[in-house]
């Protein structure tokens, strides 16, 4: 029965917070009935995780009943995305249609030799000679 309590943490999704709430407070008090009530809340919000656990307790200062951890537990879960895992998309949707490299590259403009005008070398390896106007 304790690795029934161990074993189960709080998921937002699965799990609505009064039912999850009171399942671990019976657990609890059943494997240990002289445990008083705030030793039992903070057993049971360590079960939350860590960010809820932190944004329920830091919405306290003392210890408060059982009543109070619930409401503010479903307060968060319904204004924020905390104790929600994050869904993953699948990889084909983001995946963007292939571009041939036809498409995607621009046409070469032709080399051509400055001296001679050949489009077989450039213009630092011809053997003719440079043109020279003559005036």
């Amino acid at each position: 029965m304790e690795n029934a309590f161990e074993s189960v943490i709080f998921n937002s999704e699965k799990d609505k917070p009064l039912t999850w709430f009171f399942k671990k407070k019976y657990r609890l008090s059943a494997l240990h009935p002289d445990m008083c009530d705030t030793m039992v809340n903070m057993k049971i919000l360590i079960k939350c995780g860590g960010e809820l656990e932190h944004s329920i307790k830091s919405r306290f200062v003392e210890p408060c009943s059982t009543e109070d951890y619930i409401n503010s537990m479903e307060d968060i879960i319904t204004r924020t995305r905390i104790g929600k895992t994050r869904t993953k998309i699948p990889m084909e949707s983001k995946m963007v249609p292939k571009i041939s490299t036809e498409d995607r590259r621009p046409e070469k403009p032709v080399l051509k030799c400055h001296k001679c005008g050949s489009t077989s070398h450039l213009g630092n390896t011809c053997t003719k000679k440079t043109k020279i106007n003559e005036a």
